[in-house]
């Protein structure tokens, strides 16, 4: 029996002894190592061992943030095998707005309670460096009280490549504008094999790695991804997280790592493949495997939207700190298949979070804490 402060840990899976002895002992584990954590059979075992991580990194706090998504246009020029969210341009479904009608649309939910507007969307072939930075230093004028946290490494390797600018000067024109924080997508997988089957066109995983180190040196953190669930292997998995391990060593800006489950509907990969949705024990390992691979990432978020509510709440004591936020009209997912909802009011947070026995603590998008609610929240609940 080990005890810390906040955890003990009561039982060791025979296979995972020795990884078990690793851990307590703050030891890295290796890349073996963690292909016998997707491997091992004892769930249980494996979310306490996360647990026990998390714990000691984060107590009992579970954090969230009140966010609006922004998805300017869904017009893409790549045509990754697993995307159901891109259109062609002359599709009836396809949109592009003006930063006129973002700021419209914004207006009516954002509050001067949101901390983080969330911008990603397609790579529309008209839509340049410039555009995106009047849009940043519009979001930036009207809601100064706000983080804008814009575009992954894909997007900036495409507007460096179309604005013919380097990676440094096209995330300068960017910082300039306003861009606070860079979020976590387009890592996909990072083994040249599968990305070359299932997103050809994008920055390769170097390349993705390269430009969250580069953002890191300029003052912006980020966030890190993982989309799981497809035609991977569990190696390369590991390949991914340890490569995620290899560069916070290097520059320390990621906050968070989230894992995606791949969504099979309305795209040529699912179509191709006949692949189903995971599991939520496919879920859970994923998210409790990540936490104990990437010793030098602070927080291993549970996207809602992605996983539901229910398995989000489950995931807390599998080595979970982050429940993302309220979200706001979801698209990406939604286009896959999600049956989510596509918002929770920071109320419905606060009760999924203290209902699991854990801390809500309300956060902006550089996890500066906002509000701690207490154990027992009902005398405190928010209204909105």
């Amino acid at each position: 029996m080990i005890n810390t402060s906040n955890f003990r840990i009561d039982y060791v899976a025979p296979d995972l002894a020795d990884i078990t002895d690793k851990v307590l002992n703050n030891h890295r584990l290796s890349f073996a190592d963690g292909v016998r954590l997707y491997q091992t059979a004892d769930i249980l075992a494996l979310g306490m061992l996360a647990n026990y991580v998390n714990m000691t990194r984060n107590g009992t706090n579970v954090y969230f943030v009140q966010n609006q998504h922004i998805n300017p246009t869904n017009i893409c020029t790549f045509h990754c095998n697993f995307c159901s969210f891109r259109r062609d341009r002359y599709e009836p479904d396809a949109y592009a707005w003006t930063i006129e009608h973002i700021l419209e649309r914004a207006t009516q939910t954002i509050t001067e309670r949101t901390r983080e507007i969330h911008i990603v969307g397609g790579l529309h072939p008209d839509l340049t460096l410039d555009y995106y930075c009047n849009l940043l230093s519009t979001l930036k004028q009207t809601f100064p009280h706000a983080h804008l946290k814009a575009f992954t490494a894909v997007e900036v390797d495409y507007l460096a490549r179309i604005s013919r600018l380097s990676h440094r000067e096209t995330l300068h024109r960017l910082i300039q504008a306003g861009l606070d924080i860079m979020p976590g997508g387009g890592a996909e997988i990072f083994h040249p094999r599968i990305r070359q089957r299932i997103c050809p066109e994008k920055v390769d995983g170097t390349g993705w790695l390269a430009i969250h180190g580069l953002a890191h040196q300029l003052g912006i953190k980020s966030n890190a991804t993982m989309l799981y669930g497809h035609i991977e292997t569990v190696e390369d998995c590991v390949d991914h997280l340890i490569r995620l391990r290899e560069q916070q060593d290097h520059t320390g800006g990621f906050l968070a790592f989230i894992p995606l489950a791949y969504h099979p509907t309305n795209n040529n990969l699912g179509r191709s493949h006949a692949l189903d949705f995971t599991t939520g024990i496919e879920d859970i390992r994923h998210l409790a495997v990540s936490r104990l691979i990437l010793d030098n990432f602070a927080h291993i978020k549970s996207y809602w939207i992605m996983s539901t509510p229910g398995l989000a709440q489950i995931s807390l004591s599998f080595g979970v700190s982050d429940m993302d936020g309220t979200v706001i009209e979801e698209r990406i997912y939604h286009d896959a298949g999600a049956t989510t909802g596509q918002a929770m009011t920071c109320a419905e947070l606060v009760q999924w979070i203290a209902a699991a026995g854990k801390t809500p603590v309300e956060r902006d998008a550089l996890y500066s804490e906002i509000k701690v609610y207490a154990s027992d929240v009902s005398s405190e609940l928010p209204t909105w």
